[in-house]
Parts: structure tokens; C-alpha cells; sequence
């Protein structure tokens, strides 16, 4: 019972030499809005990398055949023929004709009812998944293949058009990364401002307590203490925001229904390494502020 009292009356007193937390003072928002950026560039950079991983992992191994003929019966025969040759091919898992209905839908939006008129001749596709292994070597395979049958046989490998996307992409999350890293480095600028700016201010406070016996540790753990505190409230507040902005904008992607938006996702590992921020900005703003002011106190005596 004496030691809680005793405890209480320790953190009273500490309360009256650094007054201030408890989001009472300008540094648990500035924290708190550095950390809502933070968490915002952090979760973009590791959903445009699932992305890109999971884009990669799609189109692996997959390919697409046009027959650019543009008879229509004659265009029918050399896709049922090439069908047939690529199932039998060394190498291919698969070989199927794309529906021509679902080619004209998607291509409607841009050539309107000519798309299912049958007055312009557009190319019949047919998707090729490949075996794993090496897929330049039997794409090539497979143009000597197609090249012998007919010469308006076409096969493109899916990840050729989306190459430039995924670099887009990559680039995109890059620039995330470099942001978080930004952001860090920021609110350690604004915990050794807030740290000094302490001291300054408490220099009379100081100077009692040194001369009460207390050593510079001693005094740089009551700072350290208060930021601490301020860096806590200000992450948990700058994370909530930000969790609930993620969440937000999760379930309009989703309300899209587009695979590639739809792949911009956070798995279980992205969001703890997402939570781990705040921990690791308490950490930074403790350790920071300590080194602060024992330097500060250093340059004084």
C-alpha cells in the first residue's frame, strides 16, 4: 500500500517537472498525423508489391494465340486446327479457345455494337498455359510450331503486355518505401526539436535537481518518459485513422470487381509489419529524446 502510494506520489512529481502529454500539447497530433501518413505510404507500398507478386504469378507461364483471319468460316477452321496442334504440342498444359461472346463484351466499351455485328474482323483468341520451367525456349517452340501452319498465327506471352504495368508498379512502391523512410526520418527531427525545446524551457528545473543529487540519466528518463507517452497516444491515434482508412479503401477496390485492383491486398504479414510501426516509433522517439537531452546536458556542464 506504502509502495503504490509511494508510486503515485513519484509519477505526480514527475507530472510537475515535465507538464504536458495526454494529447494536451502539439506533439501527440504532429505524431499522430506523421503516423497516419506513415501507415498510409507503408500500406501502399505493400499492396502494390502483392500486387506485383501476385500479377507475376498469373501470367507465369501463359500466352495468348491470335488468328488474324479475317474470313469468318475460314478464321473458325485455322483456330480449331491450332487448337488441336497446340494440345499436342511438348510443352503446353493447356489450350483453350477464348468465348467470342466474352470477347465482344469487353470489347464494346470500345467499338460499341460493331463488336457482335460481324462486320469487323476481329481476331479469334486462344489462352495457352505453358509447363513450369523455361518459358522463353518453348514460346519459341511454339512459334515455329504456329509459323508452320499458318502465317497469320500470332502468340504473344501475357506478361510482354503488362511488363510495362508491373514495372509502373514496382516503381510506384519503390517511391512508398522511400516515403516511410522520409516520414522516419522526420519524426526524429521533431522528437530532438520537442526534446530540446524541453530542456530550454526546463533548464531551471534542471539545475534544482542537480543540485538535489540527481545525474544526467536520471533527468533524461523524465523526458524520455513524457515523449514516450506522446509518441504512444499520437501512434495509436495516427494508426486508427489510417487502419480505418485502409479498411475503407479495401472495400471500395473490392466494390470494383477488377482483378487487378482487386490483387492490391494486405495479407496477415503486411498489416503486422504495418502495427509494428507504431511500436517502432515509440521506440525511435524514447531512444531519440534520451539522446537528446544527455547530450544536451553534456554540452552544459
Amino acid at each position: 500500500m506504502a509502495s503504490r502510494a509511494h508510486r503515485k506520489a513519484a509519477a505526480a512529481a514527475r507530472h510537475r517537472l515535465l507538464p504536458g502529454g495526454r494529447v494536451a500539447g502539439p506533439m501527440p497530433w504532429i505524431i499522430a498525423i506523421m503516423m497516419f501518413l506513415t501507415v498510409l505510404a507503408a500500406a501502399a507500398g505493400l499492396g502494390l508489391g502483392s500486387a506485383v507478386r501476385s500479377m507475376s504469378a498469373d501470367l507465369a507461364g501463359r500466352a495468348s494465340v491470335q488468328v488474324v483471319e479475317a474470313d469468318a468460316q475460314a478464321r473458325d477452321r485455322l483456330a480449331a486446327r491450332t487448337v488441336q496442334a497446340l494440345r499436342g504440342a511438348d510443352g503446353v498444359r493447356a489450350a483453350d479457345p477464348v468465348d467470342p461472346a466474352a470477347l465482344a463484351d469487353q470489347l464494346r466499351p470500345w467499338l460499341g455494337d460493331a463488336a457482335t455485328s460481324g462486320d469487323l474482323p476481329v481476331p479469334a483468341l486462344i489462352d495457352v498455359m505453358l509447363t513450369p520451367g523455361d518459358t522463353d525456349a518453348k514460346l519459341d517452340r511454339l512459334r515455329r510450331l504456329l509459323g508452320g501452319l499458318s502465317p497469320k498465327l500470332r502468340i504473344e506471352p501475357h506478361a510482354a503486355f503488362l511488363l510495362p504495368l508491373a514495372g509502373l508498379l514496382t516503381a510506384l512502391g519503390w517511391l512508398a518505401a522511400g516515403v516511410v523512410l522520409l516520414m522516419i526520418l522526420a519524426t526524429g527531427a521533431v522528437v530532438v526539436l520537442a526534446a530540446r525545446g524541453a530542456h530550454d524551457s526546463h533548464r531551471g528545473t534542471i539545475d534544482v535537481l542537480h543540485l538535489m543529487g540527481s545525474t544526467d540519466v536520471q533527468i533524461a528518463r523524465l523526458f524520455q518518459r513524457r515523449i514516450g507517452i506522446d509518441a504512444l497516444l499520437g501512434g495509436a491515434l495516427g494508426f486508427s485513422f489510417a487502419a480505418f482508412v485502409i479498411l475503407l479503401i479495401g472495400l471500395r477496390l473490392s466494390a470494383t470487381g477488377s482483378d487487378l485492383l482487386g490483387a492490391v491486398d494486405l495479407d496477415t504479414r503486411g498489416w503486422l509489419l504495418l502495427v509494428a510501426l507504431p511500436v517502432f516509433s515509440v521506440a525511435l522517439a524514447t531512444l531519440t529524446a534520451r539522446w537528446t537531452v544527455l547530450r544536451a546536458l553534456g554540452r552544459a556542464l
